[in-house]
């Protein structure tokens, strides 16, 4: 994969840096703006080199070009962290000639989700060289992270190369014991990450809603859980395939309903009574996923324990949190609702490496070819 270093002399030139920008925003109020410090190494030497810089981002997905999804706020949140001025372009045919500019929402442009050969030409002709820095869209084959590369002396930006060499490194050499921690809601969601991982991991954590299809490939109760009846099969295959190396919750957290007023019932075990849903993983599990944590090389978490959204139903993910957090290993966080999870935990800082990217880092580690990474190689 082609590096800054590979763009050679950059004074004067003008940059087309793809940076993901797809922050949180409510009322034109940006909730969390990881994404956008996360870009700002690769833009703070773009601008050491004497670059100009283009930038161009995606927001949400709008229909048609919907001010509701501007990257107005973007640019000016960026102005503060950058220092430095970043106007907003209207519109391809408007751009100025600023040190810093940023285009608006890419997906204002019919042909940018399409890799639409004429609006990549249209990005290229404003530009010297092009930079992608944003992993999190690097999964998806589109006008600004994969047809404008082909057209441009391109390479990764800073984020962009640590996130594929930290996700590669984790599957290729990985201080042992390598333990993956897997959670969320759908077996067949992270069927893929499963099967990588029990090829050459260690131990494989399962927790969240997805467990339930294994307890019931079991023969156990569900109760009222959410259970992906397309996971079950899956699940059989999983257990079956690395049954030497899957552990999954002992006890659980239940209540009547996915709400934060619902009644509590901790159950000692895994078998959920009727009327009940399982929300949570109970604390003899996290006890001892924290244990298996403690002692790895190497660790890697996508998904979280339970409902953590729901303060009756944190505990289980804030365990498991807080033991990667503390681990004395390499730890890597795969993005998405674990991200979200260590923030609202406040152990974001605490992890060896924060992906920026969910879906994109787990195509990564599944073994998928990403097209934003593959046309700089």
């Amino acid at each position: 994969m082609r590096t800054l270093d590979d763009l050679g002399e950059l004074e004067d030139k003008r940059v087309f840096v793809r940076v993901d920008f797809n922050v949180p925003l409510k009322d034109g109020v940006i909730g969390d703006d990881a994404r956008i410090r996360a870009a700002l190494p690769t833009l703070q030497e773009l601008r050491r080199r004497g670059a100009r810089l283009l930038l161009a981002a995606h927001l949400g997905r709008p229909k048609g070009r919907d001010l509701d999804f501007s990257l107005a706020p973007v640019a000016a949140r960026l102005t503060e962290l950058l220092g430095a001025d970043v106007t907003l372009a209207g519109d391809l045919d408007t751009v100025p000639d600023g040190d810093v500019v940023m285009l608006e929402n890419v997906r204002f442009e019919p042909g940018e989700t399409k890799d639409d050969p004429e609006l990549a030409a249209r990005y290229a002709a404003l530009a010297d060289a092009y930079v992608n820095d944003a992993f999190g869209a690097a999964h998806r084959a589109h006008a600004s992270t994969h047809a404008i590369a082909e057209l441009l002396p391109s390479a990764a930006g800073l984020l962009l190369q640590r996130e594929v060499e930290t996700l590669q490194g984790i599957l290729a050499d990985p201080p042992r014991p390598l333990v993956a921690i897997v959670g969320g809601a759908k077996v067949t969601d992270k069927l893929g990450v499963l099967e990588a991982f029990l090829e050459v991991a260690d131990t494989v954590l399962i927790g969240g809603a997805m467990c339930f299809p294994f307890f019931k490939a079991q023969g156990h109760s569900v109760g009222a859980s959410l259970c992906e009846e397309e996971g079950i099969a899956p699940a059989q295959r999983v257990l079956a395939d690395g049954s030497d190396k899957v552990r999954l919750p002992v006890d659980l957290v239940c209540g009547e309903a996915f709400d934060a007023e619902t009644p509590v019932t901790d159950v000692d075990g895994i078998d959920v009574p009727d009327g009940l849903m399982g929300l949570d993983v109970g604390p003899r599990t996290a006890a001892a996923y924290g244990e298996i944590i403690a002692s790895a090389g190497t660790v890697f978490w996508n998904g979280p324990m339970g409902a953590f959204e729901l303060a009756p139903f944190a505990a289980g993910t804030r365990a498991v949190a807080e033991a990667v957090a503390a681990a004395s290993g390499t730890t890597v966080v795969g993005g998405g609702d674990s991200a979200a999870a260590l923030r609202q935990f406040g152990l974001e800082d605490q992890v060896t490496h924060l992906s920026t990217g969910g879906g994109a880092s787990l195509e990564l580690i599944e073994g998928k070819t990403l097209p934003g990474v593959e046309v700089l190689a």
